[in-house]
This record gives structure tokens, sequence and C-alpha cells, in this order.
């Protein structure tokens, strides 16, 4: 071969190997096809064929030149091997696995011929290799024939098969061309057509990758345009046409239209279509810029239902609290720049809890909608605004209000012009309550609206079913607002002291145990519960109130060397905390000298309760239910709970002596020595009643008549010793000749 044959074949070498860069850039795109790896594969192979072959030509003579003649040989072999998967993985085409036998039985006996010259001095055998070289051609071209005619072939796959088919026209007139240098020529560069192919193959694919990639980079954007002006166009049918024009732009196609159409339950579905078909990656792109369109529609929706239900009644349809609230202030600060004045009309609806309970839930709202209509009538006026609050109650503003008797008139006829007797007896009718704000007070909607709501409870409990918040009601809310001050200071300044009242034996009137009474020292004057017990209950201080009492019990325990006995508000046993509050008011010992109180009602109705009250038992404490008999406990749920004592309700030993009196406490004795309780009878007044008591079994007895609440000990004669407590024995105490109204106990509380 000549040596400038060799040089180009070098050449030639060279540039396939470059040319093997763009078919690793084609494996490196998104998708990894398996066409580009044996694209690669075989141009990687058809470079080393023409590097050895040139190799081997300009080593002319010797051992080499065999050696890399059989190497030539092998890549030649790989070269017809890699054309099976190479145009399978390209035109799809069958299986490769007896047609790569059928071919490398040729290219076998193609590389056995070579291998005698390389092993020793023999002539390499041109007629054998050449035929084995035709056969095994011959069987890739016919896999070819076979894939070809099974599937249509794409433009570029005509480029390869035409680059194929010049590949098999230079080899084969390489062995017919009377110019020797030619022949060489053409046998040497046969197979760089087919590289040449697959780099033009490989070059194209690059491009459509970036091309797709561009255009999935486009979708993107687009995508990402739309979401971020759905957050703001606040209109469904200016997003689609927002969306479309996207479309249309990255498709590049201006006949795609798009539909939005409601379907049920505020749901909507759109969709993006063109006239022209579209790829899979065009169609995933025009779902999800519908699919936000519609997500959007559905949002704006659902925005503008919130917004009327936040305003509006769901019900009646009438202006809500919110909404009444807004028209409040907003007519406040107008009157407050006119001059003029502004009533809040406060309606309830009397025994509505009732009408639900007979004609249920539906009659209920069907109530609610006729009052609402009532409303709308009696008032219909635009200087008025009717609302509704919630529950059954609403509110009629009047922006210009007019004087107060007119108002007491308007008053009397809402509440006289509506009446509902299908409830049964007593008639359905509206309590009505009026606060006036009045030019130069405070521009406060909710004062404004408590005050028309305490007139409007005031009329609940008045014969005439209406009210004016007046001077006389503002004087006692007034009162009422500087009562919870003081309470609020008296436990911030620890003014609430413990009184402790004797539980006696009732034959013997040995005193057995103390209970601690709150007192309130308001100025020097000692104020009973009944004095502040349901403000305390309503505001939440009877928790830090009982707990001073607690502590109080835990030092007259030091000093009485006596068990003591604390009410225990049921308010205090819902506190999260309560256990760890009692224990650092009390302590860590000498919880068996201590008994807890609740009222039966408190201790069935307060879940928190039972938990509380059975770790506190479990201490060593004991738990009494105070006020028995008066509460909702049943016999089967008494036997299930945390309880060692009864006390039987100062109303039962009040009527002791009576037949039904009697029986009641003799059954409330039964009941208590079948569970194995102590029973305790308090509100003894009288020595009739202790001698009732004796009689029929009860062992423990408190009263006024056995000994009121002091602040030291409650008995006479010396006191206790200190030889142990375990040794003290019980004093006994003197009947009080007094007999006073019980009215200190704490029934719910410490």
């Amino acid at each position: 071969m000549p040596l400038w044959v060799c040089v180009i074949q070098l050449v030639a070498a060279g540039l396939v190997g470059g040319l093997c860069v763009l078919q690793w850039l084609w494996w490196r795109t998104d998708r990894r096809p398996v066409g580009a790896v044996w694209a690669l594969a075989w141009s990687a192979d058809i470079g080393m064929m023409l590097l050895v072959g040139g190799v081997a030509g300009v080593l002319a003579s010797g051992a080499a030149p065999d050696v890399l003649g059989l190497v030539h040989a092998l890549f030649v072999a790989g070269f017809l091997l890699l054309a099976l998967p190479t145009t399978r993985a390209f035109a799809h085409g069958p299986r490769v696995r007896w047609w790569a036998v059928a071919m490398a039985l040729p290219l076998v006996a193609n590389v056995l011929a070579w291998l005698p010259p390389v092993l020793g001095p023999h002539e390499v055998e041109a007629d054998l290799v050449g035929g084995t070289l035709a056969a095994a051609t011959l069987v890739a071209l016919a896999y070819v024939v076979v894939t070809l005619g099974r599937h249509s072939v794409t433009a570029w796959g005509m480029l390869l098969v035409a680059a194929g088919f010049e590949s098999v026209c230079m080899l084969v007139a390489s062995g017919f061309m009377p110019d020797r240098d030619i022949s060489a020529l053409l046998a040497a560069l046969w197979s760089v057509p087919i590289a040449f192919g697959l780099a033009a193959l490989a070059l194209v694919r690059v491009r459509q990758a970036q091309n797709a990639a561009s255009r999935q980079h486009r979708m993107r954007d687009a995508i990402a345009r739309v979401s971020n002006a759905a957050w703001f166009v606040r209109d469904a049918d200016a997003l689609l046409l927002q969306a479309r024009d996207e479309a249309r732009a990255v498709l590049a196609d201006p006949a795609i239209e798009g539909t939005l159409r409601p379907i049920a339950h505020g749901r909507y579905v759109c969709e993006l279509f063109g006239s022209s078909p579209h790829d899979a990656h065009e169609r995933t792109f025009l779902v999800d810029l519908a699919q936000i369109v519609s997500t959007a529609a559905e949002r704006y929706t659902l925005t503008r239902q919130l917004n009327r239900t936040a305003y509006a009644d769901a019900l009646t349809g009438l202006p809500n609290r919110r909404a009444v609230q807004q028209h409040l202030h907003e007519v406040l600060e107008r009157a407050n720049v006119e001059r003029t004045r502004v009533s809040l009309v406060y309606c309830d609806l009397d025994g509505f809890k009732r009408y639900n309970d007979v004609h249920g839930h539906a009659g209920g709202d069907d109530m609610l909608c006729r009052v609402a209509q009532y409303l709308r009538g009696a008032v219909a006026d635009e200087e008025t605004f009717v609302g509704r609050l919630g529950g059954d109650e609403f509110v009629v503003v009047i922006s210009r209000a007019p004087n107060d008797s007119d108002l007491v008139s308007i008053a009397r006829s809402l509440r006289e012009g509506f009446v509902d007797r299908s409830s049964g007896s007593k008639p359905s009718r509206l309590s009505v309550g009026i606060a006036t704000w009045q030019p130069g007070d405070v521009v406060d909607v909710e004062a404004l609206v408590r005050h028309a709501d305490t007139a409007m409870l005031e009329a609940k409990r008045s014969r005439s079913g209406f009210r004016v918040f007046d001077r006389a009601l503002r004087r006692a809310v007034e009162a009422d607002r500087m009562q919870r001050s003081a309470l609020e200071a008296a436990v911030a300044d620890g003014l609430f002291t413990a009184h402790f009242q004797p539980i006696v034996d009732a034959r013997t009137l040995e005193v057995l145990q103390v209970e601690a009474l709150a007192r309130w020292d308001h100025h020097g004057r000692l104020l009973l519960p009944a004095d502040w017990i349901d403000l305390a209950e309503e505001t939440g201080l009877i928790v830090p109130i009982g707990l001073s009492i607690l502590q109080q019990a835990r030092r007259a325990l030091d000093r009485f060397q006596m068990p003591v006995s604390v009410n225990l508000a049921a308010r205090h046993l819902s506190e999260p905390d309560a256990l760890e509050q009692l224990e650092t008011a009390w302590g860590g010992a000498y919880w068996e000298h201590l008994t807890l109180e609740i009222t039966e009602s408190a201790l069935v109705q307060t879940t928190a309760a039972i938990p509380v009250l059975s770790e506190l038992r479990a201490r060593g404490a004991r738990i009494a239910v105070d006020d028995f008999g008066t509460g909702y406990s049943s016999l089967a749920r008494l036997a299930r709970l945390p309880v060692d004592v009864l006390k039987i309700d100062r109303s039962f030993v009040r009527e002791v002596g009576t037949e039904r009196g009697s029986s009641v406490v003799r059954a409330i004795l039964e009941l208590g020595y079948a569970h194995g309780l102590d029973v305790v009878a308090e509100g003894v007044e009288r020595a009739a009643d202790l001698d009732a008591l004796v009689g029929l079994g009860v062992r423990r007895v408190q009263g006024n008549f056995l000994g009121r609440a002091v602040p030291t000990v409650p008995v006479r004669g010396p006191r206790p010793g200190s030889a142990g407590w375990e040794d003290t024995r019980a004093l006994r105490v003197v009947p009080s000749p007094r007999i006073e109204d019980d009215t200190d106990r704490l029934p719910q509380h410490a």
C-alpha cells in the first residue's frame, strides 16, 4: 500500500475519532438514547480499524504487519457485528441473536486464517479471508434488508442506508479497480462514509435534543408565568386568554383555542387544543396550562363564596356579626362627625331551645328565617340595618336614632309584633334590648353591643320583654365592673382568709374534723361566698382563691393537728395543671389528713375531674361529694367514682323531721353504707334536726347549731397537746345557742 494512502488512512482515523465526540454528546442528552451508545461504539470501531490499517501499511515488512493484520481483522469483525445492534437500535429491527451467530461463523474463520502467519512463516490465504468477509457482509446486508422491509424508513434512515451502500460500493470497487493506488485508497477508506453518516445523525440528534430542551424551558417559563398571573388576575376568562396566548407562542400554533366550563359543586374543566396533532410533551404542556386555569377558576369561585360567607349569614341571608361590627364602626365614625345618635336594638328569641327540641333543627332554622323576614319588614327604612349575630340573636342598627320614647315604642312594637304559638302553651316572642350611643361618647363598638346585650338580658327578666339601657342599668353595670376590679385586687393582695367549721360526732359531739371556708376581708367587713362566688367563677378567679384557702388549710393542719376539709371548684379541676397546682399549695406530705369536697354535679359533668381526683385519692386524700342528692349521679355511676364521703345536702336535713325528709336521708345512708362510704349531714340548725339524724343513724354532722366558722380552732376547752398527731384525742364541742342561716358554705369551690 502506498505511503500516502496510509497517511490519508491515519488522518481519516483521527477525523473519525473526533467525530466520536458528537456521538458522546448525543448520549449525554437528557434522554440517554440507546442508539447513541451503539453509534459511539461503531464509530470507535471504525476509527480503530482505520488507525490499525494505516499503521500496518506504514510497517511494510516483518512480523508486526502480520500481527496488525490480525488486529485489523478483529476490528473488521467487530464492525460487521456492531452493524446488527446499531441497525436494530435505529430501525427497531428483529432480534440479532441468530443473525450474530450466522455472522460469527465466517468471522471466526477469517480470524483463524490470520493465525498461521502470526505464529510462523506462512502466507495469508487471501481467498479464505475474502470469502469469509464477503459471507459476513452478506449476513449484515440481509439483516438491513429485512429490517428496512418491516418498517418505513425516515429521511435520516435513508442517509445511513445510503452511507452503508456507498461503503459497500467502495469496498467492491476496490477489488476491480485497475489502478492499484485508487484500489488501495478505496480499500482503506471504505468505512468512512458510514462514520460520517453516524456523525451527521449524531449532530442532528444533538441539535434536536437542544431544541427539545429549549422548548421544555419555554414551556416551563410559560407555565410559571401563567401560575404567577393566577394569583393576580382574579378573572378566570382573562387567565384563560393568557394561557392560550402562551401556548400559541411556545408551540408556534396560532390555531390553539381554549374553553372553560363549570361543573357541579364549584368545579371547572378547562381544555386547550389545536388543529394540528401534538406530541406527548406538547399535550402535557397544554394539560398543565389547562389545569392551572381550572384550579384558579375554582379558587376564584371559592374566594367569592368565602367573602359572602364572611359577611353574610348562610341561613337567613342577613349580614353576620362581622358585617354588623363593620357597619357599626362606620356608622359611629360618621355620627361622631355629624353629632347624631346611634341606637342598637338587640333581639333574642324566647324559648328557642324548647322550640328546637319540639320541632327539630329544621324547624328551628325555619323559625330563624321567619324572624329575619319579620325584622326586615318591621324596620324597612334606609336608616336601619338588620343583622344576625348568631344563634337566635338579631340586631337592628338605627343610624339616626329618635328620642328615648320613640325607641321604647320601637322596642314594644318589635316585641308584640312577633308571636309564635307552635311550640306549646307558652308562645315564642322576642326579648328586645336597646342601647344608644350619644355624641361625645367614646366610639366603642364592643361596648355598644355589650350594653344592648345587657339590656336584652334584663328584658328577659322583666314582664314587659323590652328594656332600654338607661342610667339605672348603666349604674348596675358600673357596679359590677367595680366589683370585678375589687375582686381582682383582693385576690392579688391575698385578702381571702379561711374560717373553720367543725364536723362532729353526732352522738358524742366530739370534733372529728374542720372544714375550711373562704371569707373576703373587704375593708374590714367579711363578705360571705354568696356575695362574690358567681363573679369569681365567671372570671376564673375561683382558682387562685381555692389555692389560697388550701394553703391556709395546710397551715391549720400543723396548727390545730386536726384533719381538714377543703372545697374544690369544678373550674379548678378543668385546669391542665390542676394536680401540680394542688401539690404546690398543699405540699408533698399529710395527704391522708386532707378531704377535698366537690359538688355532685361538678363531679359528674367535669370529665377532667375523675383522673385528677383518682390521683389525689391514690396519694391518700379523701374525696367527699358535697350537696349530695341535688345532682345527677346514678347508683351505677356512684360505684365507679373515686369517692369516700357523701355529704347530705342541707335541704334534706331541714326536712328530716318529715316523712319525706327522713326517707331521703335514710336512702342516702343505705346507699353510702352499701358502697362503704362515710356519710356527713350538713346544715344542722336545730336540736330537733340533730336528734332526728341521730335516730336515723347518722354518725357525723355539721352546721351552725354545732359551731360556726371562725378563724381559730372551733372548739371550747383546752387545745390538743403535742404528744403526737396520731394520739391526739378529739375534743368535745358545746352546741351553739345561736341559730342563723348557714349561707357561708362554698358548694362548688374552695
